[in-house]
């Protein structure tokens, strides 16, 4: 198994009525709201808890990317990225993982070439970069981008990547939404012909087959656990098994929230309202920006239809208005929380149920204060990963995983 300390960076410090009066934590919450001394501290805490999980031996650390919203204070995770990619230099162990980039939001995508090659040399040779589609608040409602030619621009954009990073020679690229004369992109990357390339998503049947076919890592980035997982990532691995690829596990991850205490009494007690902020404060988002008209493909939308009126589709979000406790948080498995013992019995049901290589573990969420972060953090790599760790340790990650730059590591500790 490999383990993915995962950051969002939420805003902590919104205000206790803010969902009953504000319209949306997304495109149009006011930034009035955003205090910059309290942004300040937030980034510097944030910052430390990731390098706290390098030290504790975690295999990646995470960031990514959102606009206009206090859900995650990273419109360029890039920043953030470089900042680690430095203070990782003394932590060998640690990759730095950006999931990631979204490619149709920038003008040209080779900056996007350009920036991950920087911070995979400045890493030595340990990025493994995200290409996503992006969220539809994102992309459409904060960036314009017309959903009609979202997935269009994409994979334009993802092609132009690619082949500047493979190629060793100038070219020109004359493409529907890029025209270049010149396109030479310097430096290029320290892992050879590019990083591994993830590609998180949320169940758009396009994106399974294109992960698939490039030898991607597919990562299904949801906040509403294992359970609800099953419905994505067993589509995923039928598609897979129809193409006839292998089941690598480590082609596939999952983001899951996990809160671990020295009792399942006392997670609830430390850890239920920092998940209630997060669930009614950072997930507060208008219906009207949660999905343009066409940025959902026709395949996806019908894939979506049928489950949804076969009933074996309800709502996440609906599940959780219903009314969850934090018993049903826990079984229902939104939250994976309590003791070591019951984490770890929790984990090992959807780790081999959605056969997933490469667990993306959010032990930050909401309000949650540094002080319970490190709790968490320290908690779950000295009595968890261990227990955790022999998964899957048949197969072999180095398709999905970096490669590392030769000497590295020796450099870091000479200067």
């Amino acid at each position: 198994m490999k383990f993915i300390a995962f950051h969002l960076m939420p805003y902590q410090s919104l205000p206790d009525d803010f969902e009953q009066k504000y319209d949306s934590v997304w495109v149009t919450v006011p930034k009035q709201l955003f205090d910059p001394a309290e942004g300040h501290r937030m980034y510097h805490e944030y910052l430390d808890e990731l390098e706290l999980a390098a030290d504790l031996g975690f295999d990646a650390v995470g960031v990514n990317e959102h606009h206009s919203n206090a859900y995650g204070l990273m419109p360029s995770p890039n920043l953030m990225a470089s900042i680690l990619a430095r203070s990782l230099r003394r932590r060998p162990r640690t990759n730095l993982m950006v999931l990631g980039n979204s490619l149709a939001l920038y003008n040209p995508p080779v900056r996007v070439a350009e920036e991950f090659a920087m911070l995979d040399v400045l890493s030595g040779g340990r990025l493994i970069a995200g290409f996503p589609v992006g969220t539809s608040m994102d992309v459409n409602y904060a960036y314009g981008i017309n959903p009609a030619e979202l997935r269009e621009r994409y994979y334009e954009a993802h092609d132009l990547v690619m082949r500047a990073w493979r190629s060793d020679d100038v070219f020109e690229y004359n493409g529907k939404y890029n025209k270049l004369r010149y396109v030479n992109p310097w430096p290029r990357p320290a892992q050879h012909p590019h990083p591994p390339v993830w590609i998180p998503g949320g169940g758009s049947v396009e994106t399974y087959r294109f992960s698939i076919e490039h030898g991607y890592s597919f990562s299904y980035l949801s906040y509403h656990g294992i359970k609800y997982a099953r419905k994505v990532m067993y589509p995923f691995w039928q598609t897979n098994d129809e193409l006839g690829a292998d089941r690598n596990p480590y082609k596939a991850g999952f983001c899951q929230i996990i809160c671990v205490s020295e009792t399942d009494e006392r997670a609830q007690q430390e850890y239920e309202r920092h998940v209630r902020y997060f669930f009614d404060k950072c997930n507060h988002i208008h219906p009207r920006f949660a999905e343009a008209p066409g940025y959902r493909t026709p395949a996806s939308l019908r894939a979506g239809l049928r489950s949804q009126f076969d009933g074996s589709m309800k709502s996440a979000s609906q599940m959780y208005r219903e009314g969850m406790g934090w018993n049903d948080l826990v079984r229902e498995r939104f939250v994976v929380a309590g003791s070591p013992a019951s984490v770890v019995e929790q984990l090992e049901e959807g780790i081999e149920d959605l056969r997933i290589g490469n667990l993306i573990c959010l032990l930050h969420i909401g309000s949650m204060p540094k002080w319970l972060t490190i709790k968490n953090m320290t908690l779950f790599a000295t009595e968890v990963i261990p227990r955790l760790r022999h998964k899957f340790a048949e197969w072999d990650p180095s398709p999905y995983w970096p490669k590392g730059m030769p000497n590295a590591a020796e450099t870091a500790q000479s200067v």
